[in-house]
């Protein structure tokens, strides 16, 4: 999960503009067209893809790709929801992200005969609320989010959300929780009972009661720097996306990661095609391209995110899921977690609890 910053205001307010734009549409697909012909604007988080991934397409494709970065979802979509043409043909955003931008029109329904290589999808992959059947979206990486610990500094092994919304005494002071919205609730909604989706106003009261009860035994709530915080001992126990805990393994194999029995998310972050793009074979191709093992499996050799690729998972060296256990979720143990879903104007109300919560 590539970190961001609460999104609710981002999405109600682009939701004027999307409805102002979602009737600019681009050229109809046609499958017969040569696309050396065309060229490509990706925008995508920065050091998420190989950095020679333009070149290489261009060499196979004859298509130039021009990539520019953006650092949360809400920048990705503040530039494609101004009223006007962002010049973008294929964005990379988080599935709810997806949907939302799906739904107001923006989005390319998927040309599946140019992207023969969804095939190489589990087929748990088009099974993802967000996008069921993978219409507008195909899935880039996925994981879940979990406890982060160091197990050589507890004489426990945490098991519970409830580890670290009600710590023992000896963790008070010594565990983070993560800041985006959606994050922030879900260990409370889920050792409550709750799904991370929900839009019951009385279970976000109780989700608000247990968080208010939480914050003073935190350290802080912190998005990006709670596995440098581990590693260093001044944390013990982080909520954390499990990409995020590698970065932690990686420098300390005392650090373990371990999925609450309460259970939790499945994030996914995911590949769309403009509907005002010019260049829709090209980005189908692009897609294909991406889909391809050797090209998909970068992200696992070298981000330690898990892709929804079965070929690209199959090749992964065995010492890197030695070395991060959590490499080896499959699929099938991936869609026991819960899918976050857009939750339209409701979002707002996570926004305010979270606003609140961290300012009271």
């Amino acid at each position: 999960m590539r970190t961001s910053l609460p999104f609710a205001a981002a999405l109600s307010v682009s939701v004027l503009a999307l409805a102002a734009c979602a009737g600019d549409s681009g050229t109809p697909i046609d499958p017969e067209a040569d696309i050396s012909e065309q060229s490509l604007t990706v925008s995508i988080w920065a050091d998420y893809y190989p950095a020679d991934l333009a070149e290489r397409f261009e060499a196979e494709t004859g298509v130039p790709v021009t990539i520019v970065n953006h650092a949360t979802n809400e920048d990705a979509v503040a530039k494609l929801t101004t009223g006007a043409d962002s010049g973008i043909d294929v964005a990379f955003v988080s599935g709810q992200y997806a949907q939302a931008l799906a739904e107001q029109g923006l989005l390319a329904e998927l040309e599946k005969s140019l992207i023969p290589n969804e095939a190489n999808l589990y087929p748990e992959a088009a099974q993802l609320a967000y996008d069921e059947g993978n219409v507008y979206s195909l899935p880039y990486a996925w994981g879940t989010t979990g406890l982060c610990y160091r197990s050589d500094l507890m004489d426990f092994e945490p098991s519970s959300w409830g580890d670290l919304l009600n710590p023992v005494p000896e963790l008070e002071g010594k565990t983070t929780m993560l800041a985006t919205e959606r994050w922030m609730t879900l260990p409370a909604q889920k050792f409550l009972g709750y799904s991370i989706n929900t839009t019951d106003e009385g279970e976000l009261a109780d989700v608000r009661a247990q968080l208010e009860a939480t914050k003073p035994t935190l350290l802080a709530f912190d998005d990006t720097t709670f596995y440098a915080k581990l590693v260093s001992g001044e944390a013990t126990l982080v909520e954390a996306w499990d990409g995020w805990c590698n970065y932690g393994i990686a420098e300390d194999p005392n650090i373990k990661f371990v999925i609450p029995t309460e259970g939790s998310d499945l994030w996914v972050d995911t590949m769309t095609v403009l509907e005002s793009s010019e260049n829709k074979e090209a980005a189908m191709a692009f897609l294909n391209f991406i889909l391809e093992p050797e090209v998909h499996g970068w992200v696992a050799e070298n981000i330690l995110y898990k892709v929804p690729n079965a070929p690209a998972m199959e090749s992964l060296d065995p010492s890197i899921i030695e070395a991060f256990p959590n490499m080896g979720l499959t699929a099938a143990e991936l869609l026991e977690q819960e899918v976050a879903v857009d939750l339209g104007e409701f979002t707002v109300e996570y926004s305010r609890l979270v606003t609140e919560i961290q300012a009271g």
